[in-house]
């Protein structure tokens, strides 16, 4: 089991890392996405930290559990920010953030069981 929530761990850390990137370096497609949900230039860097925060949460709690849990329970929160953001404007493309979601909840699901 703890396999599997390591895998599931630093995968979806490693995605945060990516799409944090993105939002620091300004990526067009990012920002495009973010303005049409109302998300304003100067949050992006507060939702890259979030991110990062999330992904280093999740990697160090591999080795002490309730950081893992709280990374996972972080990173849930944000991405049901996240859809709600998409839904609110009655944007329906919301495959990424929920795989995320899911993602944070299988996460959190794993670090649990493995206490």
């Amino acid at each position: 089991m703890f396999i599997a929530t390591a895998v599931v761990s630093v995968l979806l850390a490693a995605i945060l890392v990516v799409s944090a990137r993105g939002k620091l370096v300004r990526d067009p497609r990012q920002v495009e996405t973010l303005t049409r949900v109302g998300v304003t230039d100067r949050a992006l860097p507060l939702l890259a930290a979030a991110e990062i925060a999330g992904a280093l949460g999740l990697v160090a709690g591999l080795f002490w559990w309730p950081l893992g849990a709280a990374a996972a329970v972080g990173v849930i929160a944000y991405f049901v920010g996240a859809v709600g953001s998409h839904l609110r404007i009655r944007d329906f493309n919301v495959v990424a953030p929920v795989v995320l979601l899911v993602a944070g909840g299988a996460a959190l699901t794993l670090r649990v069981l493995t206490y």
